[in-house]
């Protein structure tokens, strides 16, 4: 994981909520402060503000450190697999408040789905599934398919929340370059490509989610990366 110093930083002694802005002038991102177990709504409020201008934002999800946008604006979502250089065919997963979301953006969720949404959500669990009609293929790269998942982190539950919609949550590092479990690792990648990375702290853990593929429906599922959670854990959860 790649780890960053806050050398070369404006750095004060409390957690008041402030913007701070890197010295070095290649970066331009600027970074606010939000407590991570309790957002302050005010600081929420600048986010979803941002988001809605069509802006790329750094926040925590609780694994690594993601890059959202506001999926239904395609120009932000371009804007990330450019940032990234990600190939066009790999579609961006989503972040989500709670599980009753996913029944407004999927369709098809059978008991499989059920079953690992209340045993692992909020958590490092992400879920593939059938696509419903509210957000554009787009988002899918033309998969017809989704990536849910509802984190631990505080921070963009918030922000998904006040927003109204999911927001991408894929990893916020370049091409190559080792995922960012700090707002500073974030900056040495991504600084001068975003306009803003929200610092809420370190992430808690330091391994990508397990991604299990439901879309195939019937309750059929296949492991498409272990993860936090280990597949024995899905399988037995299924078994029950």
């Amino acid at each position: 994981m790649l780890w960053c110093e806050s050398a070369g930083r404006f750095t004060f002694l409390n957690r008041d909520p402030i913007f701070t802005r890197h010295r070095s002038q290649r970066l331009t991102a600027e970074t606010l402060l939000i407590h991570p177990d309790e957002p302050e709504p005010e600081l929420v409020d600048q986010v979803v503000a941002s988001l809605n201008r069509g802006n790329v934002v750094a926040l925590p999800t609780g694994t690594f450190y993601g890059l959202a946008v506001d999926p239904v604006n395609l120009r932000a979502v371009e804007r990330i697999y450019d940032i990234k250089t990600r190939a066009r065919h790999k579609p961006l997963s989503l972040l989500i408040a709670e599980v009753a979301q996913a029944n407004e953006l999927a369709r098809h969720l059978d008991s499989a789905f059920d079953r690992l949404a209340e045993r692992f959500w909020p958590g490092p669990l992400t879920l593939v599934v059938k696509a419903g009609s509210k957000l554009p293929l787009r988002v899918t790269a033309n998969t017809g398919n989704l990536a849910l998942r509802v984190p631990e982190a505080a921070i963009p539950r918030a922000i998904v929340k006040r927003l109204g919609l999911p927001i991408t949550a894929t990893s916020a590092n370049l091409f190559g370059l080792p995922e960012c479990t700090s707002a500073d690792g974030v900056r040495e990648q991504l600084g001068g490509k975003i306009p803003l990375i929200v610092d809420g702290g370190p992430t808690t853990r330091n391994t990508a989610t397990t991604i299990v593929d439901l879309s195939g429906g019937g309750n059929s599922w296949m492991i498409i990366r272990e993860g936090a959670i280990p597949t024995h854990e899905i399988a037995l959860t299924l078994q029950h």
